[in-house]
C-alpha cells in the first residue's frame, strides 16, 4: 500500500478544504492508495507534465500526483478544478 504525502503546504491546505466539503474524498484516497494508476480514472499526463500522473476526486475536483513505487509513495502535486493542469 502507498503513502499518500503532498508537496507543499498549500497544497495540503487546498486537500483539507475539499474533505471539509466532500468527506467522500477520503475513501478516494483511500483507493489511490491501494492502487495509484488504477482507481479513480487515474491516468499518466502527457506534455509538459509527462512523468506525472492525474485523477479525479469529485466531478470538478482534480488531483495531479507522482508515484514513487521504490518508497511506495505518492505526493500529491496540485489538486484542483481542470485550471490546475
Amino acid at each position: 500500500m502507498y503513502k499518500i504525502f503532498t508537496a507543499n503546504k498549500k497544497t495540503k491546505k487546498i486537500l483539507q478544504k475539499y474533505i471539509s466539503i466532500k468527506p467522500d474524498i477520503k475513501n478516494k484516497l483511500d483507493l489511490l492508495r491501494l492502487n495509484p494508476r488504477k482507481y479513480n480514472g487515474a491516468h499518466p499526463l502527457h506534455g509538459r507534465l509527462k512523468g506525472k500522473w492525474a485523477c479525479w476526486f469529485g466531478s470538478n475536483i482534480r488531483a495531479i500526483y507522482n508515484i514513487d513505487d521504490k518508497e511506495s509513495m505518492i505526493i500529491l502535486q496540485a489538486i484542483g478544478t481542470h485550471k490546475i493542469y
